[in-house]
């Protein structure tokens, strides 16, 4: 039987889901981490845009807890912290650095780093931006856990120092991302927070093709987007869609489009959580193309991969019931077989037992043993 281990995170948030995908990431692979016994504190900066925008303030999975610095944070929770068997900083949490800096000087038995966002955060070093993470931080883990697989865990430990870097992707709950068996409403969909990079894709997958099928239906779900975009009018558009509608709106929809950021596609290996959520679902998607994408859903056979607007017309065309629907079954099993919250959770409880304690933590054990 697999040791049950005590875990903290830190993270950017778990309460709250609006306009970012780090909550739903979190929820699956903690809602994985309680199924299979393990204990886990996950630490919320208590900030106002998520304070405003809570839809699951109080988990029945986890201990949730929220904090205003990081001084008040240490002095509540410094020996939780050190008798914890790992403790996981996570991407784009305020003042990371500092953060982590602290975090450092206590005696932890396992300090390691989750990225959600790693080929953004790698671009960012690149540029000098530490916002969250400082280059110097990376070998300070005993472990960096990464959203990002492929060739990027090789570049984390080869240019940027880090001790052992391990793929850790988002995945899905598949207790609650199942399909509703609801009518069809659009015949082509996408959920998603606006984001510049992510926008000219919109544009040639999504919006010209709705343009030039007026007599289709389509829609846009997110926050953030600017009120001067020309939408369509056939385009619906949902400002927030919380996690528990996620089911419902990728059921209601004939094919669903996933959109990847530049640094994502630069990076390649990079599945997001929507992939998953939308898989679950068994609603067939269309995607934009990078690296390592066909490894994990072959093109033609569990996914479409589309580069122009005529490809997204092509596949709404002439796509039959039949063949729409065995792709999005082959996509499901792919899913559901090792692309969940419980197996991704049973791989990152495999890799913290897999870390030694640090010699700090282990240095009195010693003394005592020789005394």
């Amino acid at each position: 039987m697999t040791k049950q281990l005590d875990i903290v995170i830190l993270g950017l948030t778990l309460s709250s889901s609006w306009g970012n995908g780090h909550a739903t990431t979190f929820r699956a692979l903690l809602r994985g981490l309680k199924e299979d016994g393990h204990r886990v504190l996950f630490l919320e900066r208590d900030v106002p845009w998520y304070a405003n925008n809570r839809d699951l303030p109080d988990p029945d999975f986890c201990q949730l807890d929220y904090f205003s610095d990081i001084d008040g944070m240490l002095a509540d929770y410094r020996a939780r912290l050190e008798q914890a068997d790992a403790v996981i900083v996570g991407s784009y949490v305020p003042d990371g650095v500092a953060l982590i800096d602290r975090l450092a000087d206590l005696d932890l038995k396992r300090l390691c780093f989750y990225d959600i966002d790693t080929p953004v955060t790698l671009a960012k070093l690149d540029r000098g931006d530490e916002e969250y993470l400082a280059r110097r931080q990376i070998p300070i883990f005993d472990a960096y856990f990464s959203f990002s697989g492929g060739e990027v865990l090789t570049r984390l430990e080869q240019q940027y120092g880090a001790q052992k870097a391990c793929a850790l992707y988002c995945s899905v709950d598949a207790d609650r991302y199942q399909n509703t068996g609801e009518a069809f409403r659009w015949d082509l969909g996408y959920l998603g927070t606006y984001s510049p990079d992510r926008q000219p894709t919109l544009e040639r997958l999504l919006i010209e093709p709705a343009r030039r099928l007026p007599h289709l239906r389509f829609v846009v779900a997110g926050p953030q987007y600017p009120a001067d975009i020309a939408w369509p009018e056939n385009v619906e558009r949902i400002e927030h869609l919380p996690p528990a509608q996620h089911p419902s709106f990728y059921s209601a929809q004939r094919f669903t489009l996933n959109v990847t950021r530049a640094d994502m596609i630069a990076a390649g290996w990079s599945p997001s959580v929507r992939l998953f959520e939308a898989a679950a679902c068994g609603t067939p998607i269309i995607s934009d193309e990078w690296r390592g994408l066909g490894e994990l859903l072959p093109d033609g056979e569990a996914i479409t991969i589309a580069r122009t607007t005529d490809d997204v017309i092509e596949a709404l065309a002439n796509i039959a019931d039949d063949k729409r629907q065995a792709m999005a079954d082959r996509a499901k099993a792919i899913v559901l077989d090792g692309h969940t919250g419980l197996a991704r959770a049973r791989g990152l409880a495999a890799d913290l037992l897999g870390l030694p304690e640090r010699l700090s933590n282990l240095q009195p054990m010693l003394q005592q043993a020789s005394a």
